[in-house]
């Protein structure tokens, strides 16, 4: 698998090698797997972070580092680290409190084989509930890296927090103001083709949420107990979060609606596939109109169908409705100032929730 160097790997390879960052780079299986694992750096990145196989590595790098292992053929006659060390120190991480066990036990190498093509065997040595890293990992050129290493892990992770405090900074601003339209203009430039994942939708479920609760409904199990409820939309779990969920769930009518993008037709079907076919209305990352997503999804639906009518029908019939950025924006100007205030609220509350922030 091929990925061009990041920056700031070539930057600190280069400050350690001068001249010869590339070279290092190419003959460095674990420096070409922290590579492959860095896209969620970017800002419109939709890349699982997968903090815990980072931190896995980080946290035997860190003990290999603390009891002098550097450069020191004893390494080779040691047991290994012990679980709880281990697991204690990737939870104190930055973003690690929640994690599991599954990088140290399985994940890791699992991936790191499949990523990177190897002859040298597993990169974590488990043996009696210890662990080491493989030694041929470690050096290049008869030369211990481990500093490096470190210095790698420590830089993404560094990348990912002011990632992860560019909404905060916004906020900021956003509750310094006082003018309504000022703040709904603001608000709009978070609803854009290239907002990382993660915050486009934290404020589409805002805007939605504060756009139906104005809409009233009956509800009742016959027409003498009728009850006036207002909608109620609820955010059901976090961006990326590989549990097969439904992003937003709608009371008491029951609705689901999922977050996604417009180049991913598959992916729809399949968020369609998981409920059975429930309908869903679809939040969509774009600014075409959802009569052109409608339609695109219309023509992958006779594809994916082999142009059975019944079975595409039965896709259609689950969209229950399109909704793009263009729908967002058209609701946020609509909303009075104090719902704008709850919005810049609620975006507050989800965003910390999502980053892990106190």
């Amino acid at each position: 698998m091929r990925k061009s160097p990041e920056k700031f790997i070539i930057n600190i390879l280069e400050k350690h090698f001068p001249g010869r960052s590339l070279e290092i780079f190419k003959k460095s299986e674990l420096i070409q797997y922290f590579n492959l694992k860095s896209n969620a750096i970017h800002g419109d990145s939709k890349a699982r972070r997968s903090l815990a196989n980072w931190y896995a590595i980080y946290s035997i790098l860190h003990f290999y580092k603390e009891a002098g292992f550097i450069n020191n053929d004893n390494y080779k006659k040691f047991e290994g680290f012990n679980y709880t060390s281990l697991f204690q120190f990737m939870r104190s991480q930055y973003g690690g409190s929640k994690l599991q066990n599954h990088a140290l036990n399985s994940r890791v190498n699992g991936e790191f084989k499949n990523k990177i093509n190897s002859d040298k065997g597993n990169l974590i040595i488990i043996h009696n509930n210890k662990y080491l890293l493989n030694p041929s990992y470690l050096y290049v050129d008869s030369e211990d890296l481990t500093d490096i290493y470190i210095e790698i892990i420590k830089e993404y992770v560094n990348l990912l927090i002011k990632k992860d405090h560019y909404l905060s900074v916004i906020l900021e601003d956003l509750n310094k103001i006082d003018d309504i339209q000022i703040k709904k203009l603001k608000i709009k430039e978070l609803l854009d083709e290239n907002t990382e994942a993660r915050i486009f939708e934290i404020v589409s479920y805002a805007i939605l949420a504060n756009h139906y609760k104005k809409t009233k409904v009956f509800i009742g199990y016959s027409p003498n107990e009728l009850e006036e409820q207002y909608l109620q939309l609820y955010k059901t779990g976090r961006t990326n979060a590989n549990d097969g969920g439904i992003d937003f769930v709608m009371k008491p009518l029951g609705r689901f609606f999922q977050v996604t993008e417009v180049d991913n037709y598959d992916k729809y079907f399949l968020d369609i596939d998981k409920v059975l076919r429930f309908p869903i209305t679809f939040v969509v990352k774009t600014e075409q109109s959802n009569i052109d997503v409608l339609n695109q999804l219309e023509e992958y639906a006779e594809l994916k169908s082999g142009g059975h009518e019944i079975i595409k029908s039965k896709y259609m019939e689950a969209i229950e409705e399109i909704i793009t950025i263009n729908e967002l924006k058209n609701w946020l100007n609509k909303l009075n100032g104090n719902e704008i205030k709850q919005i810049i609220k609620d975006i507050d509350l989800y965003y910390k929730l999502e980053f892990n922030i106190e």
